[in-house]
């Protein structure tokens, strides 16, 4: 005949190993559901990335159309856009206020590029795209008027 205290400590061993096995199995079941839901997340991660991809194509600057002629886009300065992105007379305007010894008037851009400065009317085209220029990110505008390149 078995010993009744062997015999409890079986028992008592059984039910504690009935215990775990149904901590084991719900934990089993959070892992299965969570690598469910990070199957879902990765899914939508690469979805978003596809459509952010998409997106940064359909956005990159092109030529537009007002009024039947061509105009340019200048596009925003960001990370994924090199300056090779501007039209070249945008780069050369870039170059000049590069040249300078510090921040700089429109007026000597206007010089460095052989703008006629003392005509009003051609200065004005060049203080426009340098405005645009700054609106894009592209350069700075200080206070008093001058531009400067952002770091």
């Amino acid at each position: 005949m078995l010993d009744p205290e062997v015999l409890e400590r079986i028992t008592a061993r059984r039910a504690e190993l009935d215990e775990l096995e149904e901590q084991l199995v719900k934990q089993l079941a959070e892992v299965r559901a969570e690598r469910d839901e990070l199957a879902v997340a990765e899914r939508v991660l690469e979805r978003v990335s596809e459509q952010f991809a998409d997106e940064r194509v359909s956005a990159a600057p092109t030529p537009g159309q007002v009024g039947g002629r061509a105009v340019m886009l200048i596009p925003h300065r960001t990370s994924g856009v090199e300056e090779a992105a501007l039209p070249s007379d945008y780069q050369r305007i870039l170059a000049a206020v590069r040249q300078g010894a510090g921040p700089v008037m429109a007026r000597q851009v206007g010089e460095v590029l052989g703008v006629d400065v003392s005509v009003r009317a051609k200065l004005e085209p060049l203080r426009g795209k340098l405005v645009r220029l700054v609106d894009r990110g592209w350069l700075r505008k200080l206070p008093g008027g001058r531009f400067t390149t952002r770091l």
